[in-house]
């Protein structure tokens, strides 16, 4: 469907002050596994991700590889156990997360934005000890937590005119790697860099009010109004962390978070570049 001269301008013009308060400032992005499972939604991203860079926000994207990682322990014949929802990782399943996160499907999003321009730059939170971690459980092995973030490491990359593309193994002191949560190492990031926004790619539409009804997205929480959801009976899986994440990363200064979804195409744009928007936003903006 091709769009009428008139309906383009309007949205350009929509878009422009949204641009002109955006520009100079921190936007951190996290994409789930799933959404990278198709290279059409990844060449997707790569341009929303390389549209905002161009017209000076300054994006971070931080990605994690779930699945992929479930194919590769099959391939291993390494069974995939969970505790409370994170991954038990002992040393044979590091390896396998390490290999995976950093060395492919990092690669895999470094790639799709330098084939449009040759701007991104892949960094594991290994890296320079960019997120610094500790042991969560000894029940979970190698599963580890944001302790401390390098934010001015990053800085130093968009200010090179660089997008960051991170992947979530950190390590302590020590130098012992930990696979960390991304939706919680993107928390962290997010905050560590006084980002205006944090934006989660997911598989839905946002928060539903009706668990069995996609329309029923609410748009709109506060921080505290997040943090009440998650006790409620259809906030389930995934949803959890994510919500925990956003009310924290506002508590913690981060102007707004949001969850949209990623497999609607450019979504991104939407949320960030028109009145309507989509998908849910927490803020505690009046």
């Amino acid at each position: 469907m091709t769009m009428a001269p008139n309906d383009t301008a309007r949205l350009l013009i929509e878009a422009l002050p949204y641009i002109r308060r955006f520009t100079g400032k921190v936007v951190v992005v996290k994409v789930g596994g799933l959404l990278m499972t198709d290279p059409a939604r990844m060449r997707s991203l790569a341009k929303d991700i390389l549209l905002l860079h161009s017209v000076g926000i300054r994006p971070v994207l931080v990605h994690g590889g779930g699945p992929q990682i479930d194919v590769e322990m099959a391939r291993a014949g390494i069974a995939v156990e969970r505790i409370d929802g994170l991954r038990v990782t002992d040393e044979a399943s590091l390896d396998i997360v390490r290999m995976v996160l950093v060395g492919k499907t990092n690669r895999q999003l470094v790639a799709a934005i330098n084939a449009l321009e040759p701007v991104a730059v892949g960094v594991a939170g290994e890296d320079a000890r960019l997120l610094e971690a500790e042991a969560i459980d000894p029940r979970l092995g190698f599963v580890g937590k944001v302790v401390a973030v390098r934010g001015a490491l990053l800085h130093d990359f968009l200010n090179d005119g660089l997008i960051p593309v991170v992947s979530t193994i950190g390590a302590d002191p020590s130098g012992q790697p930990y696979n960390i949560n991304a939706d919680d190492a993107a928390r962290a990031i997010a905050i560590a860099m006084g980002a205006e926004k944090l934006i989660y790619l997911t598989g839905t539409p946002g928060l539903l009010a009706n668990p069995d009804d996609p329309t029923s997205v609410i748009s709109l929480l506060s921080a505290a109004e997040a943090r009440a959801q998650i006790n409620q009976s259809g906030v389930t899986g995934g949803m959890i962390p994510k919500l925990t994440a956003c009310a924290e990363a506002v508590e913690g200064g981060v102007t707004a978070a949001h969850m949209l979804d990623g497999r609607v195409e450019h979504s991104l744009l939407v949320e960030l570049f028109t009145d309507q928007g989509i998908g849910t936003k927490i803020c505690d903006e009046q």
